[in-house]
């Protein structure tokens, strides 16, 4: 089997040119000698030893990435982004599939530390638990996605950056949009459970109605998941949540969702009750997932600049794992409205 010597008598450089590209360390390097190294490579069939990399330099090349729950779409399209960011600065991802339950995340903390990860995103879920504090403290670097740290750390300081969407504005957006078409009867619809993030939609949701004056004619619709916070049954909460909808009085005209895929099993859940959408309700959902321009009507929705929040996330887990001292920021993205059919096209008044 070949070993980094033949490699590099077969390209004709040095052993530590090749290290460098086993490293990612190709900035400096002319195109010509990087294409001869790994020419060479393929031709002599050579596989890095990862494991004597890593023992040598006690890192992998990979990041971590705790997710909620893989089913829901809004984290599996969040999954592709990472990985594709990830691949971009030549390293590999390792997945955890957490259901924000205390036990998962510390296993996954646990496995990523023997693995040699030094770097995790950790998405949606509660960062005042010790398990990443304590982490942090043993050298893990982490960033925060979707759940803003300021309020949770004592000094102001919290030991992760912090990315997310402005879950306030996505809120309002959503509401201002089916108040500009004409909507006056408007309900939110979200899973029971108070999330931050849940909580910042809801909150901008009735900055738009109180500003339009309709807080007396719009409210939040509740439905409670069967597992955990609801992360993996958001499409057939969303459908069950339908009756619940229509049992209001007076019915309402206008419908926000928490994400896109209660927004679709909502509009399922309506549908097969008789309703049109949008002429007899509109529905918003928010995280614009693909299968939100699929379905019939295509549905309207608050999209995050999600491929500008990865790149930062992946960017400044990289960067503190190779300064650690550097001090940890939050990041707050505007998101966008993405108008669809599920929307009435009736003008405000």
């Amino acid at each position: 089997m070949a070993n980094i010597r033949d490699v590099a008598n077969h390209a004709g450089v040095s052993v530590s040119s090749v290290s460098n590209v086993l490293n990612g360390r190709t900035n400096q390097m002319r195109p010509e000698t990087l294409a001869r190294i790994r020419q060479s490579m393929h031709d002599l069939n050579y596989l890095p030893n990862r494991v004597a990399q890593q023992l040598k330099t006690g890192q992998a090349r990979m990041i971590g990435l705790l997710v909620p729950s893989i089913v829901n779409p809004s984290f599996a399209m969040l999954t592709r982004e990472v990985d594709r960011a990830a691949k971009a600065n030549q390293y590999r991802v390792l997945l955890g599939n957490t259901y924000r339950q205390e036990d998962e995340e510390k296993a996954f903390l646990e496995d990523m530390f023997a693995h040699g990860v030094k770097g995790v995103i950790v998405v949606a879920t509660a960062m005042d638990r010790p398990h990443f504090a304590n982490a942090a403290r043993h050298g893990m670097v982490m960033v925060n996605y979707d759940s803003l740290m300021s309020a949770h750390a004592p000094d102001g300081n919290p030991p992760f950056d912090s990315v997310s969407m402005d879950n306030v504005e996505a809120g309002r957006l959503a509401a201002e949009h089916l108040i500009e078409r004409g909507c006056r009867q408007l309900v939110f619809v979200t899973e029971a459970t108070q999330l931050t993030s849940r909580l910042h939609k809801i909150e901008g949701f009735f900055s738009a109605v109180k500003r339009h004056g309709l807080q007396d004619s719009a409210h939040v619709i509740e439905g409670k998941a069967e597992v955990a916070y609801g992360d993996a049954e958001m499409t057939e909460l969303g459908r069950s949540l339908a009756a619940k909808v229509l049992q209001q009085s007076p019915r309402p005209d206008g419908i926000v969702a928490i994400n896109d895929a209660m927004g679709i099993g909502l509009m399922a859940g309506l549908r097969s009750a008789g309703i049109r959408i949008p002429q007899d309700m509109s529905v918003i959902g928010i995280d614009n997932i693909p299968l939100a321009d699929l379905v019939q009507p295509p549905m309207s929705s608050v999209m995050p600049p999600l491929a500008d929040m990865v790149n930062m996330m992946v960017d400044r887990l990289l960067t503190r794992i190779e300064n650690p001292d550097l001090t940890p920021e939050e990041f707050l993205f505007v998101p966008k409205l993405i108008s669809r059919q599920s929307v009435i096209e009736n003008e405000e008044p």
